[in-house]
């Protein structure tokens, strides 16, 4: 079934290229809503700046703001399989932003700050500090224009860069299942990105795909690549004191084996994914955003390791 939705997905951003109607809507323009982003989910909390949580705004094409998200796992404490289970909480503080550069080029940044625990039966353990720093280019391929168009349509690509400021700890990964209970991967990563939207006066469908390389760090450890996808479907309400936007979609994450000293580790590739949910609330140069994931399925270390549910809050100012 995922893969039937990646290839649909890919399919309507090929049919785009061909379309030529052009763009109407009213002043606050549509923005992505699932650029992966964070990009850096990192096999399920690591580093995670954003994940498919959604990279941008709805309500604010160029913004500046801050955004607090938590994810809930439960996992494996050992390899064995008479392990206990544990529960494991992420949480991230992030400031993001989003700075027009010309009218096709836009850069985005996210600085995030974690502070995650996990409960053991020795007792509770916590980590926290600056994560990685990931900055991102996005480039306008096309992009319809005419005030009559029935459907409008927009289309980007880009790529970026992790970088290794927050903190790898090896020791934190042994004898658990959940190799990502670090603040950070401790490796230059690289983000390449794309997304597609069509609007039809307030309805729109945002669609995106991403890929994250990961590469080694200085203790030897790679985590594997990761591929994102996600589809959300949203509506404007534009009130008269105040903007209105619901959305409601899907998001998948798909991970790749991770290595240690060039060899790959079992039980560390999986996949999984989410139906989201949120609503984006706007008034004058602010706004207000929650959003939701819970798991359809998943198969996350072979079935050590459950995702059980995400959820963000953010608040923006408009440039």
């Amino acid at each position: 079934m995922k893969k039937i939705i990646v290839l649909s997905l890919v399919l309507v951003c090929n049919l785009t290229f061909g379309i030529t109607v052009k763009d109407s809507i009213s002043s606050f323009t549509f923005q992505r809503m699932a650029m992966m982003e964070d990009f850096d989910c990192d096999a399920c909390g690591c580093s995670a700046s954003g994940g498919s949580m959604g990279f941008s705004s709805m309500l604010n094409t160029n913004f500046v703001g801050v955004r607090y998200f938590h994810q809930s796992y439960t996992s494996r404490d050992g390899i064995f399989a008479n392990s206990p289970w544990i529960d494991e909480n992420f949480n991230t503080v992030q400031a993001w932003a989003r700075i027009p550069v010309s009218k096709r080029i836009q850069i985005s940044a996210l600085v995030p700050y974690h502070f995650h625990n996990r409960t053991l039966e020795t007792g509770t353990e916590s980590i926290s500090g600056l994560g990685d720093i990931s900055v991102m280019g996005l480039y306008t391929i096309f992009e319809t224009q005419k005030d009559s168009a029935v459907f409008t349509h927009k289309i980007e690509l880009g790529g970026g860069v992790k970088m290794p400021t927050g903190k790898f700890n090896e020791a934190n990964n042994l004898g658990t299942v959940n190799k990502s209970f670090q603040l950070g991967t401790g490796s230059w990563d690289y983000l390449l990105v794309s997304e597609y939207v069509i609007k039809r006066k307030n309805l729109g469908l945002n669609t995106m795909l991403n890929y994250v390389i990961k590469t080694e760090n200085d203790q030897k450890y790679q985590y594997g690549n990761q591929f994102n996808y996600a589809g959300t479907f949203f509506y404007l309400f534009d009130l008269p004191s105040v903007q209105l936007v619901p959305q409601l979609g899907f998001a998948g994450e798909v991970y790749a084996t991770n290595k240690q000293h060039g060899l790959d580790l079992p039980n560390t590739a999986g996949d999984i994914l989410f139906g989201k949910f949120g609503l984006e609330v706007g008034k004058d140069k602010f706004s207000v955003g929650v959003n939701a994931m819970l798991p359809i399925n998943q198969n996350l270390s072979r079935g050590a390791m459950e995702a059980n549910y995400r959820w963000s809050v953010n608040l923006n100012y408009t440039l």
